[in-house]
């Protein structure tokens, strides 16, 4: 282990020296300036053709912004599958902490969520489930929950289901 972080320093002492010189020696120093701040260069930008996949995302969360997130990609990630949408499932499991948002007595307090979430289930393939036991835990039962909701008996047994059954990717 010792050597490998001695190597490193070796290789990073070497190439330090070898750029500073090229910089000062170099009357096209303004083309070598934008490495300065980046010396290994810029990332290469991939274009790739998705193929329409089945995903299940495991939402736990009480965060509104961590919600937003999800959804976020979530859409995203059906755009990018939108000319075979229906070759694609996206599923969310709503379990724990995230229980809250859907509630019908939640909703002045996250309608503009809610309203997002709607949309997001209105001519696709993107479905939301929530754990049915986990929401009896917290006193919620079917028709205390939005009508985007499907419930399920239980987030675990299905995210399981899902995945060995189905196909579903995990996402979190």
């Amino acid at each position: 282990m010792r050597k490998l972080k001695i190597m490193s320093l070796l290789v990073y002492l070497v190439f330090v020296n070898n750029f500073s010189a090229v910089a000062a020696d170099s009357s096209e120093s303004s083309v070598l300036a934008p490495m300065k701040n980046s010396p290994w260069g810029h990332a290469n930008d991939l274009s790739i053709n998705y193929k329409p996949q089945k995903l299940l995302y495991d939402l736990t969360t009480s965060d509104p912004k961590k919600l937003d997130n999800i959804l976020d990609r979530v859409s995203y990630l059906f755009k990018l599958y939108d000319s075979e949408m229906f070759d694609s499932s996206i599923v969310i499991i709503i379990h724990g902490e995230a229980i809250p948002f859907f509630a019908i007595d939640q909703l002045s307090k996250y309608k503009e969520r809610m309203i997002r979430v709607n949309s997001l289930t209105i001519g696709t393939t993107i479905e939301f489930r929530m754990c049915k036991a986990a929401a009896k835990l917290m006193d919620y039962k079917a028709q205390d929950i939005h009508g985007f909701v499907t419930m399920v008996p239980m987030a675990d047994a299905e995210i399981v289901r899902l995945q060995n059954e189905e196909g579903y990717a995990y996402m979190r």
